[in-house]
This record gives C-alpha cells, sequence and structure tokens, in this order.
C-alpha cells in the first residue's frame, strides 16, 4: 500500500480469482433429425438460436439453406448453454440422419452433457486503485485474463460485457487491459449474464478492500462512489437516457428503508457481539446492468373462427416469452374496438420457431429478446387492425355493435389479408438502455464448520412499465437464485488436463430449499413511461442475477468479524482484516478465513487470562 499525506490519497493492488459455473438446466442437450424428401433434412432442436444451427447444418451436409429446417418448440433451460454448444449436437445428428437415411436422435446424459458444457468463464483480476482518505475512488486500473477455453465461442464478447457492468461506480479515471487466454480446457460459453456478473462482482471486492484499508464502512464507501447522472453520462453515455430514468438513488434509498436497513445494522453488532461461535454480516450492493435491444421478426395469422396464430423469432426458454407475446397481441388486436376482444387472449397461440417459416430469428439472449419479439408482433397487429378498421366502420353502420368473430369472418369473405408480417429493427436512440437495482442481504457463518446461512434477502429492481409482473417476478427471483449458486455453492472443477471433474450432483452442488434465502422479498418497481422502449417496459432476465453479489459481500461482512474475534484471542494467522473471499465461497473456504483452529485459540486465551 502506497499513501501520500500530503494529498491525503492512497493506493493498494490485489488480486480476485473467480470460478466456473454449469448451466444444470432441466433438459439437457437434444436433437432429433428427420430426413425428408428431396434431399431435405427435418432437424428439432433445443437451442437458442436456430437460425445459427440452420446454416451451419446446410454447410455440413453440403445442401442449400433451403434444404434445412429447424424447428424448436421450447427449450427446457438455456441460460446460454443452448446457445452456440447446442449447434453440434444438432448437427452431428442431422449428419447421422443424412448418411444413414434415417432418423437419428441424441439426448446427452447429465456426465457427458456436464464434461462439453464449458459453462461460465473463470477469471483472474489483478487491480490498482487509488482512493482518499474519505474513501472516495480517483482511479482504478484493471488487470484482467479470461479463460476461453480452446476455441472462440462467444469469448470474444466478454471483454465488452465486462466493461459496461465495471462501470458501475464513479471510478473518477478508468483503465484495463482485459485479455482473452486460450486454454486445455472445454470452450467457455454464454451463461446467463456473461461477463457481466463477474464486471458487476469486482467494483464490490474493491469497495471492500477500500474500506478496509481505511477503517469505513462499507456501505459509506459506496455510498461515496455511487453515480451521479452527470458522471453516469460520461460513463455510460447514450445509454444512460434522459435523468429521470436514473432510479437508482431512489432504489438505493427504497431498499434501504423497506429492509430497515440502518437498524438490522445495529441489530447484527449486537449479534456478533453475543455470540461466540456465529457472526453475522449484512451488505447492500447496487447494480446498473447495460442491455441491448436486437433486431427480431413476428408473424400474426388470423384464421376463420377468430382465433390468432403468432411466430416469433425468440425461443420460448421459460423465461415467459410467450405468455409476453399473447398479451401484447391480444391488446395490439383489442385496439380494433369490437365486441368480444376483452378476451382475445384465450385465442391466441403461439406456435414454435420454424427457420424456413420465420427468417432471421436471430439469437435468443440477453434478456431483451422477449420485449424484442412483443414489438415485433405489436407491428404485425397494428397492420392487421389497419386492413380491418375500413369493413369495421362498414359493418358497424350496418349491424351497430360488431362481434370479433363476425368481423373476421366477413374479412375472410372479402378477401381481407389476415396475416401480416414484420421485422422490428430498434432506431439508434433505443438500442441500449441501463437497468437499476439494490439487493440488501443478511448472511450468518458458523465458524466451527464454515456453513453460511442466508437469513434475508431484500430486492428492488426497476422493471420499468412491466408487461407481466408475475413472470418478472419469477424471473427476478430465479436469476437471484442461480447467482447465489455461482457466489456461493458451484464448484466446476477441471483437472490439470483441463478435463471436467465435477460432472455429476455427487460433486456439484446447486441451491436447495435450505440454502436459499430464508425469508425473500422481491419489489418490482414501475418507474413510469419511456416512449423509446418496448411498450415502457425493462429486461428482468439477466440484471437481477449480479444483485446475488450482496449474499457474498455480507458473508465476508460476517468472516471478518470472526477474524477480528480471532485477533481479540491472541491469534497471529486468519486476523487481518484486509483479505479476498474466493467464488464460490464454500464451507472449506470460509472456514479457513474465519481460522482453522478457533477452538484451540479460544481455550489456549481462556486459560491465559485464569
Amino acid at each position: 500500500m502506497a499513501c501520500h499525506l500530503i494529498t491525503s490519497s492512497c493506493t493498494v493492488s490485489d488480486k480476485i480469482k473467480l470460478g466456473s459455473q454449469y448451466y444444470f438446466y432441466m433438459e439437457t442437450q437434444t436433437a432429433l433429425a428427420i430426413p425428408d424428401e428431396d434431399n431435405c433434412m427435418v432437424v428439432y432442436s433445443s437451442i437458442q438460436c436456430p437460425e445459427f444451427a440452420h446454416r451451419v447444418i446446410a454447410r455440413c451436409l453440403g445442401v442449400p439453406e433451403h434444404n434445412v429446417r429447424v424447428l424448436t418448440r421450447r427449450v427446457g433451460g438455456g441460460f446460454g448453454g443452448k446457445a452456440l454448444k447446442a449447434m453440434p449436437v444438432a448437427t452431428l445428428c442431422a449428419l447421422a440422419a443424412h448418411k444413414l437415411r434415417r432418423p437419428v436422435r441424441i439426448y446427452l446424459d447429465r456426465k457427458t452433457d456436464m464434461i462439453i458444457a464449458g459453462g461460465r468463464h473463470p477469471m483472474k483480476i489483478t487491480y490498482s486503485v487509488g482512493f482518499k482518505s474519505d474513501g472516495k475512488i480517483t482511479a482504478l486500473h484493471l488487470d484482467i485474463l479470461i479463460n476461453a477455453g480452446i476455441t472462440a465461442d462467444i469469448s470474444p464478447i466478454m471483454p465488452n460485457n465486462m466493461v459496461g457492468a465495471l462501470k458501475k461506480y464513479n471510478w473518477g479515471a478508468l483503465s484495463f487491459d482485459i485479455k482473452v487466454c486460450k486454454t486445455n480446457h472445454s470452450s467457455k460459453t454464454a451463461m446467463r449474464a456473461p461477463g457481466e456478473v463477474q464486471g458487476s462482482f469486482i467494483p464490490e471486492a474493491i469497495i471492500e478492500h477500500v474500506a478496509s484499508v481505511l477503517s469505513m464502512e462499507v456501505d459509506s464507501v459506496r455510498n461515496r462512489n455511487l453515480h451521479t447522472y452527470e458522471s453516469l453520462k460520461l460513463f455510460y453515455g447514450s445509454a444512460s437516457g434522459e435523468s429521470i430514468e436514473f432510479t437508482l438513488p431512489s432504489i438505493w434509498d427504497k431498499v434501504g428503508q423497506s429492509s430497515s436497513f440502518d437498524e438490522r445494522i445495529a441489530m447484527v453488532e449486537q449479534f456478533n457481539h453475543s455470540n461466540i461461535w456465529r457472526k453475522r454480516g449484512i451488505s447492500r450492493v447496487p447494480i446498473v446492468h447495460e442491455v441491448f435491444v436486437r433486431p427480431a421478426p413476428g408473424k400474426v395469422s388470423i384464421l376463420w373462427d377468430g382465433s390468432i396464430v403468432v411466430e416469433v423469432g425468440g425461443i420460448e426458454l421459460g423465461q415467459g416469452l410467450w405468455t409476453k407475446v399473447k398479451q401484447v397481441t391480444a391488446y395490439a388486436l383489442s385496439s380494433i374496438q369490437c365486441d368480444g376482444t376483452e378476451d382475445l387472449v384465450e385465442k391466441v397461440r403461439v406456435v414454435q420457431a420454424d427457420t424456413l417459416s420465420l427468417v432471421q430469428g436471430g439469437f435468443t439472449a440477453g434478456s431483451t429478446t422477449s420485449e424484442a419479439s412483443c414489438e415485433a408482433v405489436r407491428l404485425c397487429c397494428n397492420i392487421l387492425v389497419e386492413r380491418l378498421a375500413p369493413l369495421k366502420e362498414k359493418l358497424q353502420e350496418q349491424m351497430g355493435s360488431v362481434k370479433w368473430d363476425v368481423l373476421i369472418l366477413q374479412a375472410h369473405y372479402k378477401s381481407v389479408n389476415l396475416a401480416a408480417n414484420s421485422f422490428f429493427v430498434p432506431d439508434s436512440s433505443s438500442t441500449k438502455y441501463l437497468n437499476y437495482g439494490a439487493a440488501v442481504s443478511e448472511a450468518e457463518v458458523n465458524i466451527l464448520s464454515g456453513e453460511t446461512r442466508i437469513l434475508r434477502t431484500d430486492i428492488v429492481y426497476d422493471c420499468g412499465q412491466s408487461m407481466n409482473p408475475a413472470v418478472d417476478l419469477g424471473q427476478i427471483e430465479g436469476a437471484f437464485v442461480q447467482g447465489l449458486g455461482f457466489f456461493m455453492l458451484e464448484e466446476y472443477h477441471t483437472n490439470s488436463d483441463g478435463l471436467v471433474i465435477a460432472d455429476g450432483t455427487w460433486t456439484y452442488k446447486i441451491p436447495t430449499i435450505d440454502t436459499i434465502p430464508k425469508q425473500f422479498n422481491v419489489e418490482v418497481l414501475n418507474s413510469g413511461h419511456n416512449q423509446k422502449r418496448v411498450l415502457s417496459s425493462k429486461a428482468s432476465g439477466e440484471p437481477p442475477l449480479l444483485l446475488a453479489a450482496s449474499v457474498h459481500c455480507a458473508a465476508r461482512a460476517a468472516i471478518k468479524e470472526a477474524r477480528k474475534q480471532l485477533k481479540s484471542w491472541g491469534a497471529v494467522e486468519a486476523t487481518d482484516p484486509t483479505f479476498q473471499v474466493d467464488i464460490p465461497a464454500t464451507m472449506p473456504v470460509v472456514k479457513q478465513l474465519c481460522g482453522l483452529n478457533t477452538v484451540e485459540t479460544y481455550l489456549q486465551s481462556l486459560l491465559s487470562k485464569s
């Protein structure tokens, strides 16, 4: 540590090591290929990007792309693992079917899937940070090594994703050197919030370090370095939007109040003073998450009986994309104002993705495919309403009120085109925006065993004007728990040869009913209208995962109290207040940081006093 008394500034450096994570989707990689007439191939694939698989299969078989058809009805959990990693499985299936001229199906068992999956990118980070005596950080430099595995996969996008998340605090000056490294590991690939979850945690570790050096409360250092709207614009540019959209300060205060943060700090201190073998910590963490809205196709067709068929490029992964698409379809078509449109959502069916029926489907990833698909469908519905409006007015003059079924039947008789296609392309001013949220978590550490219990988590997350609060609430909770696994539980180990050795539930532990927060409070903040976003909504799939860092920080605070107590007993090892907690912070990691000989040290301290 270098300190300059004249300028009241210090510089410290340290290293952080981040592990990997497996997807643990319910359905492993699977595909079914069926040869068709005229040297064609139909492939059913559990994949997040059918269009990409379509192109690869055609090239592999040496046939034109119109001879290949990839169908994806839904995916039994993806999290990024069913993106590029699903293509080899689908292509192998198609190749075997092409050679054998008979249907071929592949379904990986869990062990094989875990070996080939790759998972989240492990990283090693070295940082140097400059700060003033009041906790204000003035400069930060980062050297980051990203383990990409044996092939590129999506690794080239990782630096950009990381930088977006790193900018969540006002660092003053920020510089970085990020290297994507080829290694002998299986290829790492996208996993829910790829790069962003690591990029969002690194600032928290740095803030914790600064607070330890200055002997300040961590929350006050965080407060000191939160963005103002002016600094936000400097770091994020046009993505920061208008000042009214910057809801983080109000979210920060709101989660503090709803969780009784200040009162619970005093309660945690009292608990730690009264308990020798259990220590608690509490932490409040913000997120600023930048997302990009990509183009999306849509098609809406109205059948003779008034029922509606919808096709979108986005894939249903369990994130509620189809639910939102159905709602928006009914909402947009109801603007025709016919009798019977109040139950229109029951008449809507979203059908499987078909790469020959709807082209340019793109990539279902990045949390924004649902809103892009909804906007594509809304554009289709607007076209249909425009076509139906003259007929509706004519029928209204003749009949008075017009029922939806009657209107559609007459439209078919009058040869009105009742199928509409669209391709939504966001304009340059709305291709990216920022998501805000904050979480308060309280954790309890058992000094004797290293076990960490999460007592309570409070989250406030800005969903804009949520299209479906129930869906978004489920996404927030699910993302947080998956992030909890990354930060606290899941060890995706490899051996020295780069081979995965965590290949089943005996060696890989995901969150369970016993490891999630005992009390879990989530508030979906509806922040208001914004004409540049799709129906004023905001993404909810990936950003909340970053909030799970609050649990890791709370556990660190509890470990710090344990080390402070250990020092008071006269111990020398495991007493430095400045330390790093590995990710994941498993029981052995926590136990070692709390001291391996705590009982002996405690008894010796009692004997020395007697």
